[in-house]
């Protein structure tokens, strides 16, 4: 965030910046979704609704589950959330206790080890890396169990790696968390954006995990603040009296407006995107490796590249700061994810056009040039 505020900071002063550090689709909500949203907000019918979510979109998402994925969900089982960052807040609210500890990868999402913490819990980061398709394997989780631990966080596909977990782990850890008597969170938030292999989600195999996902990412409503989670019979009721106490319920307008984004036309303009999203990670992949960056597997989903920098720089830090300032192109530090060979690593997100990724890579070839120049001297 402090790369992104210089970098609007810098565009202020008339600089042109390439962004490739942001996690948002550049995309603008589909015309469905928003004249959905219109007519609500028109009929002046925006009160609250019910904690757990409007009954008719969680009756939607439901027959989705069915359609896309084969799943039978039911739609009280479904908590429509401010967007996943309040699914995830209420998840470890609602699964943490002081001193307990919640496995997760390293790198993963900054944001997971953060709750964790608020709640007064423990992160127990794992090191993954491109050996495990930086994924946990079920073996690392046995190994790392113990005692305190309540629950595992796993993501596919995964932020910033955009990388799956194969079903045989999801089920073998959804297994094993289950015979811990701990807890499992799957992190589905960038469904619907994979690009190479089948995938299907957790709650086909299990109904005893708590899987999260969002109307950011996939559907392009990051600024509308929607989310969902699905959950255990038996814990409805008490992430019902949560939400009611933390934010009561999610925003009115954007809940009615998610109604439209199941619908065939709203799928087909978000179909013709994720065409286009893998377009963009074909040509950066082989891009970036051609300036240097170690890619070590062209990453199946989301919409991030995690590249080892250590060919180019020290410090990824301090070259992303550099690449900034000095050729106006922004990029996210490994830092942002962990400890695990943070200072060797990049993440690009190529949620811009091809057209302005090329200028980005154009732009990093010229820094690297004059660098290398300058490093002969």
């Amino acid at each position: 965030m402090e790369l992104l505020a210089r970098a609007r900071e810098l565009e202020a002063h008339g600089r042109s910046i390439v962004h490739m550090e942001i996690g948002e689709p550049d995309f603008p909500t589909a015309k469905p979704i928003c004249d959905a949203g219109i007519r609500i907000i028109e009929t002046g019918n925006l009160f609250y609704t019910p904690a757990l979510g409007l009954p008719e979109l969680r009756t939607a998402i439901s027959r989705f589950y069915g359609e896309r994925y084969g799943a039978d969900v039911p739609a009280s089982r479904i908590i429509i959330t401010s967007g996943a960052s309040g699914a995830l807040l209420l998840a470890i609210a609602v699964l943490i206790n002081p001193g307990d500890e919640v496995i997760m990868a390293d790198p993963g999402y900054p944001c997971n080890r953060n709750f964790v913490r608020m709640m007064g819990g423990v992160p127990a980061e794992i090191p993954v890396g491109a050996e495990s398709d930086y994924q946990l394997l079920p073996d690392m989780v046995a190994r790392h169990w113990n005692a305190r631990t309540r629950a595992v966080m796993v993501a596919t596909p995964s932020n910033p790696t955009g990388t799956l977990m194969p079903e045989c782990s999801l089920r073998a850890i959804a297994a094993l968390s289950a015979s811990r008597g701990g807890a499992m969170i799957v992190d589905e938030i960038y469904h619907g954006l994979v690009y190479d292999g089948d995938y299907t989600t957790a709650l086909k195999f299990s109904e005893n995990i708590f899987v999260i996902n969002s109307f950011s990412k996939y559907f392009n409503m990051t600024g509308w603040r929607l989310g969902w989670m699905v959950v255990p019979s038996g814990y409805v009721r008490e992430f019902d009296k949560l939400s009611q106490n933390i934010y009561l319920s999610a925003p009115t307008p954007s809940q009615h407006a998610a109604l439209a984004a199941f619908e065939p036309a709203t799928i087909a303009i978000l179909e013709q995107r994720r065409a286009e999203f893998r377009a963009r990670r074909d040509y950066l992949v082989p891009a970036l490796r051609g300036l240097g960056f170690r890619v070590p597997l062209v990453p199946p989903g989301a919409f991030y590249i995690y590249a080892d920098c250590s060919a180019l720089a020290e410090d990824s830090f301090a070259f992303t700061r550099d690449l900034l300032e000095s050729a106006g192109v922004a990029i996210t530090p490994g830092a942002d994810f962990g400890v695990n060979g943070a200072e060797r690593h990049v993440r690009f997100a190529y949620t811009n056009s091809v057209p302005v990724l090329t200028e980005g890579v154009r732009r990093i070839a010229a820094y690297l040039e004059l660098k290398n120049k300058d490093d002969r001297k």
